[in-house]
């Protein structure tokens, strides 16, 4: 059977069987290896991507899920972010910055999670955080995580536009 989806802004169809989850389907068909296994149970949140701008767990989301929806995996989200090609999106930006990975494993999982949380809540509180974050580090580097969604929060309210709508401005 053949899904089709906008992959990263691109329409995409895949021939596999509609039960694949969509983890594979991402890994071994588009090969967007960004996208990690870690236990197939939707437990960890290594394979987390946007599903229709949601924070999913792929390994558990079967390919004809997402047939007709927006996906986006760690390798799309500075373009979904309306970023130029090659640039890093404020949260990879603050990952480095913050120093987060150790291993790595679990990075693009935790960074799509804090992706859906900014989009949700652009100003997060430490409980905020806490409360989204539910993706498994091996490392332990939750403070950092938190320092470091606060730091691309901060970015991304100073990079923001302006309104540009007149209502309510004096003349």
């Amino acid at each position: 059977m053949t899904v089709t989806l906008q992959l990263n802004g691109e329409r995409v169809a895949f021939d596999a069987d509609p039960q694949t989850p969509l983890l594979w389907v991402l890994r071994d068909s588009a090969f967007l290896t960004g996208t990690k296994f870690g236990c197939g149970i939707a437990a960890c949140g290594a394979c987390t991507v946007h599903l229709n701008g949601a924070a999913v767990r792929s390994c558990v989301i079967p390919l004809q899920a997402a047939s007709g929806a927006e996906v986006v995996t760690i390798e799309g989200l500075p373009k979904a972010a309306g970023l130029p090609r090659d640039t890093l999106h404020p949260l990879q930006s603050a990952w480095i910055a913050a120093q987060v990975p150790q291993c790595g494993y679990c990075q693009s999982g935790m960074i799509m999670a804090a992706a859906a949380l900014l989009k949700a809540k652009p100003v997060p509180t430490d409980a905020d955080i806490d409360a989204a974050m539910t993706n498994i580090c091996r490392c332990g580097t939750y403070p950092r995580v938190r320092a470091a969604i606060h730091s691309a929060a901060t970015a991304m309210a100073t990079a923001a536009p302006a309104p540009t709508s007149t209502q309510g401005v004096a003349s």
